[in-house]
């Protein structure tokens, strides 16, 4: 009997509905048992979030520093043949109940020397939250041997404004009579996840083992290359920012609140001037890029491979 452990936590519900479809065909198999393990934050995280909650949160994120979870049911001397880790990205970067999970000694004792799949259900913008996880994995001897991400279909521009929408108010839209479509990943692509499930339960039945390998050819993540330097400049922005908002004192001081506000404000004029005006530079310096650029994209689809 092959074991598989699913370490996951969602905040709106839509990465456990990812979760339920990807694993479908390993708990239908009687050859394999899998294994949930759902995070559970000390104090949850809000869903919808108040504003400045939300922005509130992003100092801790992207310097991963979580608040406490409660201990895994799980001891830690359980043998897994898989650990499917399935996370959401928060301002670039895990979220923090995922790495609060990896922060703990539970999860040290279960990673060592595990092959590991990545599952992901965020916006769009992952790559940098997947290095870190990769350097986590790293720490803890796992090594990564798929990754799966699915990311809303409302595009890149207009995400920018479903998925605030929906993450502020609880809905997913659309809003304003279609001018802003429905966030969320789709329904197709939620429901196609199990392709990967089948994969996993195939390569466990007929030889034992899964490998780096696995997912190709079945279109596990896509690179928007337009957003790979967007991404690295963001987090070191989002770093910049958030020492300084860690040096007024802790997630939820008052201290923090009139520059979370200014910083609202700074975010969104980015969003409305500098992001346009750089995809565009990009496109138009795209033909002289085209070695850099595939070098980059085969570097961030690994190892599912595009």
């Amino acid at each position: 009997m092959k074991k598989v452990l699913v370490v996951h936590y969602s905040q709106s519900g839509q990465l456990d509905s990812v979760v339920r479809e990807f694993t479908r065909p390993l708990v239908e198999a009687d050859n394999i048992s899998v294994t949930f393990e759902n995070i559970r934050p000390v104090n949850d995280y809000p869903f919808p979030w108040p504003f400045l909650t939300f922005l509130d949160t992003f100092p801790e994120a992207v310097y991963q520093d979580p608040a406490p979870i409660q201990d895994p049911a799980l001891s830690g001397d359980e043998d897994f043949d898989l650990v499917v880790l399935a996370y959401q990205v928060w301002f670039l970067s895990p979220s923090l109940p995922m790495t609060a999970f990896l922060n703990h000694p539970v999860a040290g004792k279960l990673l060592a020397g595990k092959p590991v799949v990545t599952l992901i259900a965020c916006r769009n913008m992952w790559l940098m939250a997947q290095e870190d996880m990769k350097q986590k994995l790293q720490a803890l001897n796992a090594e990564l041997v798929g990754n799966v991400a699915l990311v809303d279909e409302a595009g890149s521009v207009m995400s920018f404004f479903a998925t605030p929408l929906w993450v502020l108010t609880g809905r997913k839209g659309p809003f304003f009579k279609g001018l802003i479509p429905r966030a969320g990943v789709s329904k197709q692509d939620t429901q196609g996840s199990e392709r990967f499930g089948r994969r996993i339960r195939d390569r466990l039945t007929y030889s034992g083992q899964v490998s780096a390998d696995m997912f190709h050819g079945l279109s596990a993540v896509t690179i928007n290359e337009g957003l790979i330097s967007s991404e690295k400049t963001g987090k070191r922005a989002f770093r910049l920012w958030g020492r300084l908002l860690r040096s007024l004192g802790p997630r939820g001081a008052w201290q923090r609140k009139p520059v979370l506000v200014f910083y609202a404000v700074f975010l969104l004029a980015m969003i409305l001037t500098v992001v346009p005006a750089g995809l565009l530079a990009k496109r138009l310096a795209a033909p002289l890029m085209r070695t850099r650029v595939a070098r980059q994209k085969a570097y961030f689809s690994a190892p599912s491979g595009e």
